[in-house]
């Protein structure tokens, strides 16, 4: 096996990563904190592919990577606060319920706007090419898509970490009688949470569109991965959620040229070995 092919999967892998990390740092803000199944995870990264795809045609890729979170995080601040929020007092399996639901209706939404043929875009101009490294030549969309990736995870965990709201956002989730008793309404960050959570799947999927194209279910395969990322990383860890996404981005590229076949086996496997040392996850908390 050539060195050079290694180090190409090595570097597909990383993008793979910042990619699932990208889709379960926002999985971690709904189910590892809010502790919402949101099983429509997935559909919302399709939804913002094909929201980027038509504002790509009318304004260009930097609007595109603007448009498709904003959009989405909308739809998705509007879902939870008409639906999921009032589902959270029945609980989980309602939730569960109403997000498989949901994947079916933003699937078919995607067929009836944009029809059901697979699509795809051009790199955008400036980023085509490659950057030398040694024997192999790396594209620059790719290098760009993991310095935007990592920059949005790192802006949200500072927001999160660092700043008064979330702090607030923070206790909300430890101790929503007592923050809703000083005066701030809990349902209604929570809400807006659930909003930045799927905007964040929503700019994975513009990310993704110029290198992979769109079609309606594009979403499936990546919400079970997204979870998978979320359990080994550990539920409510946004160190956990980098750290998986990389994880098994490695591993299915890395495994595409040893065993082909066992590509997606192998990420399952490696969530079991996790799962057996480690059940609350590499940084999660028992």
């Amino acid at each position: 096996m050539e060195p050079s092919l290694i180090a190409i999967e090595i570097l597909n892998g990383i993008v793979l990563g910042v990619i699932y990390a990208l889709v379960a740092a926002g999985l971690t803000l709904i189910f590892g904190m809010l502790d919402i199944p949101n099983f429509a995870h997935g559909a919302f990264y399709a939804l913002g592919a094909y929201v980027a795809y038509t504002a790509m045609s009318h304004a260009g890729f930097p609007l595109a990577l603007i448009a498709a979170p904003l959009a989405v995080g909308i739809v998705g601040i509007i879902i939870d606060a008409l639906f999921i929020r009032r589902l959270a007092r029945a609980g989980h399996t309602y939730q569960i319920l109403f997000t498989l639901g949901l994947v079916l209706i933003v699937q078919e939404s995607i067929v009836l706007i944009w029809g059901p043929n697979p699509l795809s875009v051009e790199i955008p101009r400036g980023l085509t090419g490659g950057i030398a490294l040694g024997l192999i030549s790396f594209p620059y969309y790719r290098v760009f898509l993991v310095v935007v990736a990592a920059l949005l995870i790192a802006a949200v965990w500072i927001v999160l970490e660092r700043t008064k709201l979330g702090a607030i956002i923070r206790a909300g989730i430890e101790d929503p009688q007592m923050v809703d008793a000083i005066g701030y309404d809990v349902d209604r960050l929570f809400t807006i949470v659930f909003g930045v959570g799927v905007a964040l799947a929503a700019i994975a999927g513009a990310l993704v569109l110029p290198l992979r194209g769109g079609q309606p279910a594009m979403g499936n395969e990546l919400n079970a991965l997204s979870f998978v990322v979320v359990v080994i990383g550990g539920l409510g860890s946004f160190a956990g959620a980098v750290v998986g996404g990389i994880l098994v981005g490695l591993v299915q590229s890395l495994m595409s040229i040893v065993f082909p076949a066992a590509d997606e086996v192998a990420i399952f496997v490696a969530m079991a070995v996790v799962l057996l040392v480690r059940p609350q996850g590499l940084f999660g908390r028992r």
